[in-house]
């Protein structure tokens, strides 16, 4: 049987990529401003050199590798799918 990530560990994923999010591609727009299921790349809120970026800060505090061969939209178009990218990852 897998383990499962608890809600909270979820969650505590969800909140560290949107506060980078935030930080790093939208300096003082008010959280609000970002929704969880806002589509990233589409939306114009990151482009390709953000997703590099938004990498190496996933691999450094999540201690995790990810692979040119897993960066897909379905993995990275929205907060909520980068947050279930990572528990995966962690989960592994």
């Amino acid at each position: 049987m897998e383990a499962q990530l608890h809600p909270t560990e979820i969650d505590g994923v969800t909140e560290t990529v949107r506060e980078y999010i935030l930080s790093s591609f939208m300096p003082g727009d008010p959280d609000e401003n970002l929704r969880n299921d806002d589509l990233l790349l589409e939306g114009g809120i990151v482009d390709s050199a953000g997703v590099m970026s938004l990498v190496l800060f996933l691999e450094e505090r999540f201690g995790i590798r990810i692979l040119d061969e897993e960066l897909f939209a379905e993995s990275f178009g929205t907060v909520e799918r980068i947050a279930a990218f990572v528990a995966a990852k962690l989960d592994s």
